[in-house]
């Protein structure tokens, strides 16, 4: 008998509205997560309420006004109308969740198990293309618990990262390629930044990240779960892809949150590039799949205001993928594989192991 499949598409999360209060709960959710802020908890217990979460989500609050829409959150509005667009694609039933905040994940598989109680397997799909603790792993590590607390009776399943997978390049190139068309000098990958300790702890050689020179460039184990190097792999497969040389792109790192981040960053590069003679910039953010806080408020809003004052003379942010038929295809392609057996796509080995 063939198996009954349901899916889980799970992105990061948003406060509820824009109010203080509900900024405020998120960003505790958020931070207070040990993959997030990896510091003792009693540490992290203190540094979150007693100084970043107050002075932060009154700004917060007033970030998140700027691009809330009428039916909310972009980021939940969008992956939303994602897992629409994939429902009609495919007849196994599809749910979405977010890691903090609502819809949770407890709520998809209480509503799989609700509605679909022949479901005996389920593959959660992290919407991150690359491996990081704070991203992919504690997505995966969170939907574990619940799903294990909960005494589900369906199987968990994940998807793996697929920040080099051909058909999701593809998808990313096609949705850069009609922006080509208008005047520019560059092209900036802002890839959300993470620590330098975190890339080091994800090696699971101990002995290669961030310690080897040019690590990224010599193949080890360690790229596995390598942040950085995943990243370096999808721009430069993007880039041949649509044969654009080296010299008219690059990478920086945006949204840090205290030292040791990796860099160069994003908002300082915005301030050096028209002075170095970048007047008109592309700029995407390829570490979401779906418009959020860090892409319309902190880049095509911020960002574009502080190349502009620089110097800059035209500033153009290309869209994540969103709901792009393409990427819709290609999620559609997974789950079909999954649903047939295919366990090419599926994450084989335990985070909890890392």
């Amino acid at each position: 008998m063939a198996k009954k499949i349901g899916v889980v598409l799970m992105n990061l999360g948003s406060p509820d509205s824009t109010s203080v209060k509900d900024v405020r709960t998120y960003l505790r959710q958020f931070l207070m997560d040990e993959r997030v802020i990896d510091i003792p908890f009693l540490a992290r217990y203190v540094l979150i309420n007693g100084i970043i979460v107050p002075f932060r989500a009154p700004k917060s609050a007033e970030a998140y006004a700027t691009i809330w829409t009428k039916e909310g959150s972009p980021l939940v509005v969008l992956t939303k109308q994602l897992q629409q667009a994939l429902q009609q694609q495919v007849d196994v039933p599809v749910k979405y969740a977010m890691r903090y905040g609502n819809p949770t994940v407890a709520k998809a598989f209480d509503d799989l198990l609700t509605n679909h109680p022949d479901v005996d397997e389920v593959l959660a799909i992290p919407l991150y293309p690359h491996y990081a603790m704070s991203s992919f792993e504690t997505a995966v590590e969170f939907a574990k618990e619940v799903h294990i607390e909960g005494k589900y009776p369906f199987s968990l399943k994940f998807l793996k990262p697929f920040y080099n997978e051909p058909n999701y390049i593809h998808a990313l190139a096609e949705n850069i390629k009609p922006f080509l068309d208008q005047p520019h000098d560059h092209i900036l990958f802002s890839y959300h930044g993470i620590p330098g300790r975190h890339v080091r702890k994800s090696d699971v050689t101990s002995c290669h990240c961030l310690k080897v020179e040019n690590c990224c460039q010599i193949p080890s184990p360690a790229h596995a779960q390598c942040y950085r190097h995943q990243v370096f792999t999808t721009t430069q497969l993007v880039m041949q892809a649509l044969q654009i040389p080296e010299h008219q792109y690059s990478i920086a790192f945006q949204s840090r949150l205290g030292k040791g981040w990796l860099q160069p960053f994003t908002d300082k590069r915005l301030e050096e590039m028209p002075k170095e003679g970048v007047k008109k910039l592309l700029i995407l953010c390829p570490a979401f799949v779906s418009d959020c806080l860090e892409t319309l408020e902190e880049i095509d809003e911020r960002g574009k205001e502080s190349f502009m004052d620089a110097g800059g003379e035209s500033y153009t942010m290309i869209p994540c993928l969103n709901t792009n038929p393409l990427w819709v295809d290609v999620l559609t392609k997974w789950v079909k594989d999954f649903e047939g057996g295919s366990g090419e796509m599926v994450l084989d080995v335990r985070m909890s192991d890392v």
